[in-house]
């Protein structure tokens, strides 16, 4: 098949980390035998007289660069932050469909394999319209937990469920949802993310603390997630500060960075827990397997998420995780012997996380299990998806020649 992948939520040279889950999806889909894969991930204009600080980098990513094996595009489209977010998707859809057309003139595409159901989902249908090729979107989380909530932005991603060739959910929860939107049942299928082993495997506890110069003794809790209100750190903070007195030498790192900041160095202080709680600012994604192996339990207290990622990478390092019971994490954490699931209130989460630490583990064990679910697996998922969507829609192309 070859394939266009279309999505703004992929790394660049400026965000590598941006996106890595849909990038190794896609490069992992590349590499099966007979794929050929291209990728236009848009990045919004920025003109150099406005001061917004978190668009100045996207200015400077690359018309065109490789990453790996995989040749990606960046179009540029018009971006007015905090206003034009009704009319997102038909800037990117504008600002991309000269490329996809050139592209698609030179070999066409067999499929465009979209991410991230508004706007990128809705641009990728609009120019699958344009080109006459089938789209597939896959949802990712905020845009089905969060967007459909907005009341003008609703009718724009139902639109899209309906008029996809196939929808891919990331987890069950998300699924129902699209299906209460409107999509129909027969196009969604429910495909996880991934684990690449090569970066998340365990690694001997004490070796990894060595490495992170962290200290020897003492239990260490890790989270990981931007510093935003949604991630839940105003409740984990004051759960580890709970349980500090129990445990001697008991350090929290979180791993992350965003606005939230100043708040959340607020709280700690207010907590009296600066020497316990550190905001350890971004982390390579490469190097986050150190940090998971140096654990003894590791935390995430999001208030919505698609398919938790971080929760799995820990599990791959073999070490256990405390996590709320929300959308796709009961889908990870399916069993007692892997962490504990627990609602977003401090008292509980001190409480799972006090059992946590306190329990003796099976780390390989939690390892195994993790290791189950490679991304060679759902690229081999991803991949007989596509192709029933294409061969579907080419039935229904025909059915309706037929007709007329």
């Amino acid at each position: 098949m070859r394939i266009l992948t279309y999505t703004g939520l992929f790394p660049n040279s400026e965000k590598p980390v941006q996106g890595i889950f849909v990038y190794q999806r896609t490069a992992h889909l590349s590499q099966r035998p007979g794929n050929q894969v291209l990728v236009i991930a848009p990045v919004p204009y920025f003109p150099s007289w406005l001061r917004w600080t978190r668009w100045k980098k996207e200015g400077q990513v690359r018309p065109q660069e490789k990453l790996g094996n995989l040749t990606v595009y960046h179009p540029r489209y018009l971006l007015l932050p905090k206003i034009s977010m009704l009319f997102h998707g038909l800037l990117m859809f504008m600002g991309s469909l000269r490329l996809a057309s050139r592209l698609h003139k030179e070999k066409p595409f067999d499929c465009i394999d979209a991410h991230f159901v508004y706007p990128d989902g809705f641009a990728a249908l609009l120019l699958g319209k344009v080109l006459k090729v089938p789209v597939v979107v896959s949802a990712r989380g905020t845009d089905i937990n969060l967007y459909p909530s907005l009341r003008l932005i609703r009718p724009i991603i139902r639109w899209t469920l309906r008029n996809s060739a196939g929808l891919i959910a990331v987890s069950a929860s998300l699924r129902e949802v699209m299906l209460e939107l409107g999509a129909a049942k027969d196009r969604v299928s429910v495909i996880g993310n991934g684990i690449d082993l090569n970066r998340f495997h365990p690694i001997d506890p004490t070796e990894a603390k060595r490495h992170l110069g962290l200290p020897e003794t003492g239990q260490i809790v890790v989270s990981v997630g931007a510093l935003i209100p949604r991630k839940g750190f105003h409740f984990l903070i004051p759960a580890v500060a709970q349980i500090a007195p129990r445990f001697p030498g008991l350090r929290l790192y979180i791993l992350g960075e965003g606005d939230y900041r100043p708040k959340l160095e607020d709280l700690i202080r207010e907590c009296q827990a600066e020497a316990q709680i550190f905001l350890v600012g971004n982390v390579p994604n490469e190097k986050l397997g150190l940090w998971f192996s140096a654990a003894n339990v590791s935390c995430l207290v999001s208030s919505r998420e698609g398919w938790a990622n971080v929760l799995q990478e820990s599990m791959a390092c073999g070490t256990p995780v405390v996590a709320t019971h929300v959308w796709g994490a009961p889908e990870v954490v399916v069993s007692p012997e892997l962490g504990l699931l627990v609602k977003q209130d401090t008292r509980a989460i001190a409480a799972a996380l006090e059992t946590a630490l306190t329990r003796e583990w099976n780390r390989s064990g939690i390892a195994c299990h993790a290791a189950e679910r490679t991304w060679e697996v759902v690229a081999c998922e991803v991949e007989g998806f596509l192709s029933s969507s294409i061969s579907n829609s080419r039935d229904c192309a025909a059915s309706a020649s037929v007709k007329t």
